[in-house]
């Protein structure tokens, strides 16, 4: 039975446990994630194929979680070593009985034996010797070894009482305790009737009695000696089929256990491993681009919902991918689109850049020709008629030199590992020595560095910045300063001036194309100088703004004293170092040259190798 639990819409469920659905998933998908994936295993296998039989096997295995999988293998192990070490228990027991009988009650029983025979060789010894001598001392040696045999023979009976198979050998010992009695009876106890000191050997008549007594006493220990033998002998074959059977019992249970280790590794093969690497090829194969593969992993419930679930990404995936490939589609298109478009720009910029020029070059030229042939037929106004015609002409010309300039950046760089600003400003601050001596200007800067960029784009940022500050001055003789700081990945360069300062609510105004402050008739320019500035500062990876503060603090914040509504008439465009945020007054207003400070500041990516 094939469990696969991946509804149409992609949803990964299993049983009644929590759903996966779409929403669950990662809403956000990185952009270049499909062409990386592309690149590096190709593009997506999306074809259909037919379900893997191995599937069948889910209905079976998933109604078990892995945990009732080792609980169950985990349950029979336990009853297979219970059922080994139970014997191994019981002949160890039935060892130890056997080994507490032979070394605690059987042996020291035969041990009790020998000192009783030697305890009646002793009576026998004294009884003579005091028969022969009289002497009281060999009485009670005698005396004493009559009690130290008696002991002897009840602790025998000790040992033996109660013990299987110990009959035969206590009827021994009462039968030698009997020829023991009869011959103290018969020969020992009328010589120790006699009175001390008589010192006569016992008659032969006695002699022939005790002899007699004593054979008898002979034949019954050897009896008890054949009979503790025989005892010895039963039991010290119990311990040895004891030991043999732990021995045997030790052995099956070691083969026990390594099946039941074979067993468990096998179980664990059978739902963990064996699952997992067929779950590991087939996502190996998907993210390798076969995205059709189906994700059917035979194994407990876990890994079954599991594989569900990574198959529902997989569906995601294919749904992403076809909606990247879409998109991928369109940007290509659009892509396209602009390199056609930018194409007609070049195109448009040539034209700029010579037929519309040349019109214009010969509106000026035959206006001054007509000045000059026909000057002393001109009054004031015809002439001013022709000067006005002639700056127009001259002013279309510097906005369409600005306007190509503008838009060329970032398609027309030549860009450098390192570049120095200190070379940079060097070149700026050249191309505005005429307006430095006409004006005045004390220009200074801080130790500038070196980093990576066009050094053309960036020697125009400089003059137009520096110019701006020039060009825009109060009654004192212009003084600008170009600092630099070191600030992360980025240097931080500000350009700071004593002119008449530019109001922050057109902060943002002032670096828009055609954005200008003045009316043409007090500041000239084109009103592109600083949207050239933020265009160059952008392409280089950096940013630009005008550094102010509150209109209450003139002197510090780059606030003007005054200042005027911007005028709608655009800048001219071509003059190096047009200020086309400079703050004036617009016509109708009183302008003042109260000095004030204005400071931009930009940003520029710091090269790798700078310090």
């Amino acid at each position: 039975m094939k469990t696969d639990h991946r509804p149409e819409d992609g949803t990964g469920t299993h049983g009644d446990g929590p759903e996966t659905t779409p929403e669950a998933a990662p809403e956000t998908v990185p952009q270049d994630s499909g062409e990386q994936a592309e690149e590096m295993y190709g593009p997506p296998l999306l074809t259909s194929r037919a379900p893997d039989p191995a599937g069948a096997e889910h209905g079976r295995f998933a109604r078990m979680r892995l945990g009732q999988w080792l609980a169950l293998a985990g349950l029979a192990l336990g009853l297979m070593l219970t059922a080994v070490l139970v014997p191994v228990g019981v002949a160890v027991y039935q060892q130890g009985q056997a080994r507490d009988v032979l070394f605690d009650r059987v042996d020291p029983a035969a041990l009790r034996q020998i000192e009783l025979l030697t305890a009646v060789g002793r009576q026998d010894s004294a009884i003579r010797a005091y028969a022969f001598s009289g002497d009281r001392a060999q009485l009670q040696g005698y005396r004493q070894a009559v009690a130290e045999q008696e002991q002897s023979a009840a602790a025998m009976e000790r040992h033996l009482v109660g013990l299987p198979r110990a009959d035969p050998a206590r009827a021994e010992i009462y039968a030698l305790n009997s020829a023991i009695m009869a011959w103290r009876g018969a020969f020992a106890e009328p010589l120790a009737a006699r009175p001390p000191g008589g010192g006569e050997p016992p008659s032969a008549e006695l002699e022939a009695q005790g002899r007699q007594a004593f054979v008898q006493l002979r034949a019954a220990n050897g009896r008890l000696q054949s009979a503790m033998t025989t005892l010895h002998g039963e039991y010290a074959e119990r311990l040895s089929s004891r030991s043999t059977m732990v021995y045997w019992s030790l052995i099956g249970a070691a083969v026990a256990v390594v099946l039941a280790v074979l067993a468990l590794v096998l179980i664990i093969r059978r739902t963990v491993l064996v699952p997992v690497a067929t779950l590991t090829g087939k996502v190996r194969a998907v993210a390798h681009g076969d995205l059709a593969r189906e994700l059917d992993v035979p194994g407990p419930a876990e890994l079954a919902e599991l594989a569900s679930i990574v198959d529902a990404m997989r569906h995601r995936l294919m749904d992403e991918w076809r909606t990247t490939a879409e998109a991928r589609r369109r940007i290509d298109l659009q892509a396209e689109e602009l390199r056609r478009s930018n194409a007609e720009l070049e195109q448009f910029a040539y034209v700029a850049s010579h037929d519309l020029q040349e019109p214009l070059r010969k509106v000026a030229s035959f206006c001054q020709m007509l000045e000059r042939r026909y000057a002393d037929r001109l009054d004031d106004r015809g002439r001013q008629y022709i000067d006005f015609a002639v700056d127009g002409a001259k002013r279309m010309q510097a906005l369409i030199n600005d306007l190509l300039n503008f838009s060329r950046v970032g398609r027309m760089d030549r860009r450098e590992e390192s570049v120095s600003m200190e070379d940079v400003l060097d070149r700026a601050l050249h191309r505005l020595s005429q307006l430095r001596e006409d004006t005045g200007a004390e220009i200074t800067h801080d130790a500038l560095p070196d980093l990576p960029g066009d050094a053309s784009r960036l020697t125009q940022l400089l003059q137009n910045l520096v110019g701006n500050a020039i060009k825009f001055h109060g009654d004192e003789p212009p003084r600008v300063h170009i600092g630099v700081e070191r600030k992360g990945p980025m240097w931080e360069f500000s350009c700071s001036d004593n002119g008449i300062g530019i109001d922050p609510k057109y902060a943002d105004r002032i670096f828009l194309v055609f954005q200008r402050l003045h009316p043409q008739e007090s500041y000239s320019g084109t009103g592109i100088g600083l949207a050239l500035c933020k265009k160059i500062v952008e392409h280089h990876g950096g940013t630009i703004w005008l550094d102010g503060a509150g209109p209450d603090e003139p002197a510090t914040s780059g606030e003007p004293a005054t200042s005027g509504e911007p005028s709608g008439e655009p800048n001219e465009p071509g003059e190096p170092g047009e200020h086309s945020g400079g703050t004036g007054p617009s016509e109708g207003t009183t302008q003042t040259t109260t000095t004030t400070r204005t400071t931009f500041r930009w940003t520029l990516p710091a090269g790798d190798d700078d310090d």
